[in-house]
């Protein structure tokens, strides 16, 4: 055994491996190839004289021996943070990096403003951004010590300190050939057109199914799609609607409609850190100025709210039956219409 050897990154191999369970995703993580990781791997099975990876068709898991050495090599790796945030301390907002964990529209609309000012103040300090899709991901980052910051939509669990950031409506997005007047609309305008949702295990169609039961109505979605744009644009195509929060919806594409849900529905934004966490003082002047930015946050939320950017119907639109309410619908949001799901994916992060 030869313990004088032993690297670093080695130990970093190790752990993602483990992490995703194969060496092709475990590279990805780490920047570099398959083959470096391997040869990590085998190099430290070597040194140590112990088999740590059962290698097999399907990935790698593994061996008893493996898990032991993996929790130390964890713990060794925590310790090397926790080194260079001692490190930080000492270079106070001369140096050091911000690490965030967020969701793309927070990524795209909140934080470039942020980062703009802040980095004008402290040119010095870096700013990293990991996005996630949803909530578990980006929890799971502050408490791997992965991220110094996150935004949640959440409630935040006991671990986590947190304070509200913004409230962003759902809106329901139509496409541009349907005449629907009412803002807000009935719950038998909505449900009566093919709905297009994210997959069921995704945070945003969890919302919905819980705003649907509380309401007491029962919808299956007729496509479920990963990617917001990807929604919108089969929206602007006539292939259903869509309910979507306003700043995953931004930009609106101009000639998508813009209405109310029955019940108004929100999802309340938060900023987390980890309870208890030692942070650097970078981190602690991010943390202030977002506290500082937090009403001209909310204001610009309102903002999208409030300017719903309707486009103007054709003139060949396809007008609301009310006589009996009932609408009459394009071919291709006709209730009889192949409402077929696509095939679901499952969401990265």
């Amino acid at each position: 055994m030869n313990l004088e050897e032993v690297k670093l990154s080695q130990l970093r191999a190790l752990v993602a491996v483990a992490t995703y369970g194969n060496f092709s995703e475990a590279a990805l993580s780490l920047s570099i190839s398959q083959s470096a990781v391997s040869h990590a791997i085998a190099t430290l099975e070597n040194q140590l004289g112990v088999i740590l990876l059962y290698r097999g068709r399907h990935g790698a898991t593994v061996t008893p021996v493996g898990d032991r050495i993996l929790t130390y090599a964890k713990d060794m790796l925590l310790t090397l943070e926790k080194i260079g945030k001692a490190a930080d301390l000492s270079k106070g907002l001369q140096g050091g990096q911000v690490r965030i964990a967020a969701f793309r529209s927070i990524s795209t609309h909140i934080l470039p403003d942020i980062i703009s000012e802040f980095r004008a103040t402290y040119p010095a300090i870096t700013i990293a951004i990991t996005e996630y899709r949803g909530d578990q991901g980006v929890e799971q980052a502050l408490r791997e010590g992965r991220a110094d910051i996150a935004f949640t939509c959440l409630p935040p669990e006991e671990d986590f300190e947190s304070w509200e950031l913004l409230s962003d409506e759902y809106i329901v997005l139509l496409p541009p050939g349907i005449d629907q007047p009412s803002d807000p609309l009935s719950w038998d305008q909505l449900l009566q057109y093919p709905l297009i949702a994210s997959p069921a295990n995704d945070y945003c169609s969890i919302i919905h199914h819980d705003y649907f039961a509380q309401n007491g109505k029962t919808v299956t979605p007729a496509y479920e799609i990963v990617e917001d744009s990807t929604i919108v644009s089969m929206v602007v195509k006539g292939l259903g609607i869509t309910i979507i929060a306003r700043l995953a919806a931004e930009p609106l594409p101009p000639q998508v409609q813009v209405r109310q849900l029955p019940v108004p529905l929100t999802r309340t934004i938060r900023v987390a850190t980890l309870k208890g966490a030692l942070h650097s003082p970078p981190v602690y002047a991010f943390l202030d100025r977002l506290k500082q930015h937090t009403p001209a946050i909310q204001s610009k939320a309102d903002r999208l709210n409030a300017h719903r950017q309707d486009a103007k119907l054709p003139q060949d639109a396809i007008a609301l039956n009310r006589s009996n309410k009932v609408a009459t619908f394009p071919k291709s949001l006709s209730p009889g219409a192949d409402s077929t799901p696509l095939e679901r994916s499952t969401p990265s992060g």
